[in-house]
Order: C-alpha cells, then sequence, then structure tokens
C-alpha cells in the first residue's frame, strides 16, 4: 500500500529523531512518501494531491491543527456548491501520530499520546487492518474534528495563537492563563449568543457555546475535560451552553468537567446531546474556533453533523 506520511516540523512536540523513527518503522508496512509543511494549508494541498496520486493512506504527525487541514483537504468544502470544490479521486483512511500539545483527536480515539508509543500502536494497527468509520462535522464551510466554539475558548485560541507566533510553544498552562485572563476579561460583557437546537425552544443570554462531536472536549495535561460525556464520533453533536460567568457557577460546573463519569449540570447551562445540527446568533461579532484554531469574527453560525464521514486508523469503538 503507498502512504503518505505529512509531517509539521513545527507541532510542539515533533523531534527530528521521533520522525525519523517513525518513517523507518513504516517504512517496512507501507511504500512511504514523506512531506513536511512549510506554510499554513500545507497539509489539505498535501492531503488533496495524495487523493489525485491515488495514495492509500495518509498519515499525520502533527498537531490537533495539522489534523484538520488534512480533513478539509480531503473532504473538499462542505456542501460544495461548484464542482471545484469537490475532492477528486477516492478519499483514503488517515492516521495520527500524536505531535502537537493537546492531540484531541488522536487520544479520543484511543491513540497513544507518546508519539513512540503511538508508532507502536499503528504498526500493530496496520498489521491487523484495523479502521473504523467516523462521523464529523462542519461550520462555516470548513470541517471540524472534535470541537468547536463560540466566546470564551474561541478568545482562549487566539490568544494561544499569538503566543504561538511569538515564538513560544503551546502548553497546557498557557492554555489555563489564557483562560483565566479571558474570562475576567470578560466577565461583565453582557451576553450576546442565542442558541437554537430543532425542536427546543432557543436559549437567549448565552455567554458562550461550545460544539462537541467527540468527547472528551479536550485534556489538560492526562486529564480529561468532559462538557458532553455521551457525545462521540458515532451520535449527532453536544451543546454546552453557559448563561451565567459568576464565579462561584463556573467553579462548579469546571469541577465537574473534570471529574470522571460526570454529566455537568448547573441552573445556568444548557446541555444537549445527540443533535443533528444547531444555529447560533450573535447581536455582535463574536470569536469562533475549530479544533483548536482561532478562525475569525462571526455572527451566525451553523454546525452540522455528518455520519459516517471519515475512515481513521485506530482502536475499535470502546
Amino acid at each position: 500500500m503507498r502512504a503518505l506520511l505529512i509531517v509539521n516540523p513545527n507541532a510542539t512536540s515533533t523531534t527530528p529523531a521521533g520522525r525519523d523513527l517513525l518513517a523507518h518503522a513504516l517504512s517496512s508496512r507501507v511504500r512511504l512518501t514523506v512531506a513536511h509543511t512549510t506554510h499554513r494549508g500545507h497539509a489539505a494541498e498535501l492531503a488533496q494531491q495524495a487523493c489525485v496520486d491515488g495514495m492509500g493512506l495518509i498519515i499525520i504527525h502533527g498537531g490537533d491543527g495539522t489534523v484538520n487541514e488534512v480533513v478539509n483537504g480531503l473532504l473538499g468544502t462542505p456542501e460544495p456548491t461548484s464542482m471545484s470544490a469537490v475532492t477528486v479521486g477516492p478519499i483514503p483512511p488517515i492516521a495520527v501520530v500524536p505531535g502537537g500539545s493537546a492531540n484531541v483527536f488522536a487520544r479520543s480515539l484511543g491513540i497513544a499520546p507518546d508519539p513512540v508509543d503511538a508508532t507502536n500502536q499503528l504498526i500493530d494497527l496496520l498489521a491487523r487492518r484495523q479502521r473504523r468509520r467516523i462521523g464529523l462535522a462542519h461550520c462555516d464551510h470548513r470541517w471540524f474534528t472534535f470541537n468547536a466554539g463560540l466566546g470564551w475558548d474561541a478568545q482562549v485560541c487566539e490568544a494561544v495563537d499569538m503566543h504561538r507566533k511569538n515564538g513560544r510553544p503551546a502548553t497546557p498552562a498557557q492554555y489555563v492563563r489564557a483562560a483565566v485572563r479571558v474570562f475576567f476579561r470578560s466577565k461583565y460583557a453582557d451576553p450576546t449568543l442565542t442558541v437554537e437546537v430543532p425542536d427546543r425552544d432557543p436559549v437567549e443570554g448565552v455567554h458562550y457555546a461550545f460544539v462537541s462531536n467527540a468527547s472528551p472536549w479536550t485534556y489538560l495535561n492526562k486529564r480529561e475535560v468532559h462538557t458532553n460525556p455521551d457525545t462521540t464520533y458515532d451520535t449527532g453533536l453536544g451543546i454546552f451552553a453557559m448563561r451565567s460567568t459568576a464565579i462561584l457557577t463556573t467553579l462548579r460546573v469546571a469541577r465537574q468537567l473534570l471529574t470522571p463519569g460526570t454529566r455537568p449540570k448547573a441552573k445556568k447551562l444548557v446541555r444537549v446531546d445527540d443533535v443533528p445540527c444547531v444555529r447560533i446568533t450573535a447581536t455582535e461579532p463574536i470569536g469562533l474556533q475549530m479544533d483548536g484554531d482561532y478562525i475569525g469574527l462571526r455572527k451566525v453560525v451553523e454546525f452540522v453533523s455528518v455520519p459516517d464521514a471519515l475512515d481513521v486508523v485506530a482502536p475499535a469503538r470502546p
């Protein structure tokens, strides 16, 4: 089988030694071509070309942003309006060897967070031809794999992106510091969001909203953070919308997010699972993030779940 290994050399936890080990190990299993990304959007370009070239597998060594680019390159524009937005050629499955900071997508699929362990796991999965089909989601004309959000989390992603541009790595501690700063900076702002879910009354007065396609929502080092524990790659979307920025309420909910087996509950929390779509509108432009990357300011965003969208090399469903 022909395979393309896409490496982001600038990802947080990729190293030359690790990349060489991965390439050497894979070469014994597949006919491997290695490509390093050099600019934003390059992974998407490489994935598109891999479809044209008839590659049988795409392996990604990078973070969640690199995975997101590859998925968008493979699948093309969601709900395309012209043939130029349609991917040419069959869509190959993907595999991920974590190389970023959080690596939410890979870890949520049961892939080991350590790159060396993940390499050995991938070799075993390839030998057993282990694959699974997962659902994805899209909004704002882009696909996302595990989560998206409007408001607080998007502002945190924007702050961390600026941190990265200054040449500093994105660490869990940096995310926590950014989250605290953003929270207190916007604590007294008026709520601007309205959340609309099919067959339910609209929810107004929302400060921030998270939309999940999988669980956990993210990781804090080794700890899983669950907003919608029942949301998986085999269900619809999970919605987590807060109508309060009171400190005690926020701390209570945060504790629930970090407690295994807990389904967060609060008077000012709106949480819905397994929905096919959700529409969120804002009275003024507000930040949007997808898979941990800041996208920009938006006023209206529609999130759509797409079942059975992509094949991945991963352990069987838990």
